[in-house]
């Protein structure tokens, strides 16, 4: 290998990608409500799913946020982190007031959450072959979780629930179930989430990994995963690492399989990453570790 292309792999090396501050803010908002809605509902019976990707009848996968689950019951939940204030029109369109004054659109927060509620709903139902007597128990809430939320009067005839997060766990611990039917679990065991690919300094990109790239050995395994994939790559980025013949490497769990390889120069995951149009390529000499999730049910693609 040249020196021009060992130099140019060693910039793809210690080139830093940080957090996208707004997404992350958001994200780690999620985690900890998930965090404390087990704590919180762990003694009644309750079981959480996050990030649930169901197939939308008009194209493509939508995600709810959290899916609760408890004897026959369902919660489906849209969690906001917004600080500020916020609005509800007579379109029911949801204006968030930021703190420096700006104000951002979000049409229909609880239309479009009740809309995947009855989609999940569906799914069930078509899986099971069963009829409306015999559905669950649905309710559909907004968790709008900042402290410093200021709220407005809400409409009595909005399509969810709306509380905040002391709410939310307060109905966590009323709310007695008990444990979850099996059709229940079943219907969301079937359900996958998003893959991560976390780069280095920090940026996580969220959406579908479509191809490794580490040669035909794994991807033959990363076709027919039945279960998750998680991988950890190890970089060398000093200055001396120039003259490194393998500089790069990984371990990836698959199934039952413990993976370790050599990372070559040219080697690219493929991802479609959520909110882009296209699928694109993202060098492996980028990457920190990967978290990939286990695919969908058969009758849920």
């Amino acid at each position: 290998m040249s020196l021009l292309k060992r130099f140019s792999w060693l910039i793809q090396r210690r080139k830093k990608f940080p957090h996208d501050d707004i997404h992350r803010a958001g994200e780690l908002a999620e985690m900890r409500l998930a965090k404390l809605s087990r704590a919180a509902g762990k003694a009644n019976g309750w079981q959480i799913f996050e990030s649930v990707r169901i197939p939308d009848p008009e194209g493509g996968r939508r995600e709810i946020d959290m899916v609760l689950i408890g004897g026959d019951t369902i919660f489906v939940v849209e969690q906001k982190h917004w600080a500020g204030s916020f609005r509800i029109n007579k379109q029911h369109h949801f204006i968030q007031r930021r703190k420096n004054g700006q104000e951002h659109s979000h049409d229909g927060v609880a239309d479009r959450i009740a809309r995947k509620a009855r989609l999940l709903m569906a799914l069930h139902k078509e899986r099971l072959g069963i009829d409306d007597a015999e559905m669950p128990t649905l309710r559909v809430i907004v968790a709008m979780t900042h402290h410093k939320l200021e709220w407005p009067k809400i409409p009595g005839d909005l399509a969810a629930e709306m509380v905040n997060e002391k709410g939310f766990l307060d109905l966590l611990k009323t709310v007695n179930p008990g444990n979850p039917k099996q059709n229940l679990i079943d219907t969301m065991n079937g359900f996958n989430t998003w893959d991560e690919v976390h780069m280095y300094g920090g940026l996580m990109n969220k959406g579908d990994v479509l191809s490794l790239g580490l040669g035909d050995q794994v991807e033959e395994l990363f076709s027919l995963r039945a279960g998750k994939i998680s991988g950890n790559t190890i970089h060398k980025r000093g200055l001396f690492s120039l003259f490194d013949k393998q500089p790069s490497s990984a371990k990836l769990k698959i199934g039952n399989k413990n993976i370790d390889l050599k990372i070559g120069n040219a080697a690219v995951l493929t991802m479609h990453v959520v909110g882009e149009a296209n699928p694109r390529e993202i060098p492996w000499a980028s990457i920190d570790r990967i978290e990939l999730s286990k695919p969908a049910a058969e009758w849920n693609r």
